[in-house]
């Protein structure tokens, strides 16, 4: 892969590209439904994306992933995160 082009993603982010890549390495096989789990990931999100997360926040982020099974990724959470 072009590693210019993650440079450039680190530059406008301030997210270290290897952090992405070990967090998404960690959820090819982390069970969803597992409340532990999904609090540990948005966590991670939370701490990658230097978006603090309220506990009612994460609460709500919970739920919502277990309950309708949304797909978990980055851009799920980070979405979720923004929206507040």
């Amino acid at each position: 892969m072009d590693n210019g082009f993650f440079k450039n993603i680190e530059k406008k982010t301030g997210v270290n590209m290897q952090d992405i890549f070990e967090l998404a390495n960690s959820l090819q096989n982390a069970n969803f439904s597992d409340e532990k789990t999904v609090r540990g990931v948005i966590r991670k999100v939370s701490k990658l994306a230097q978006k603090p997360v309220s506990k009612d926040l994460e609460d709500q982020i919970v739920r919502t992933i277990i309950k309708d099974g949304k797909s978990l990724d980055f851009n799920t959470i980070s979405n979720m995160i923004n929206k507040r």
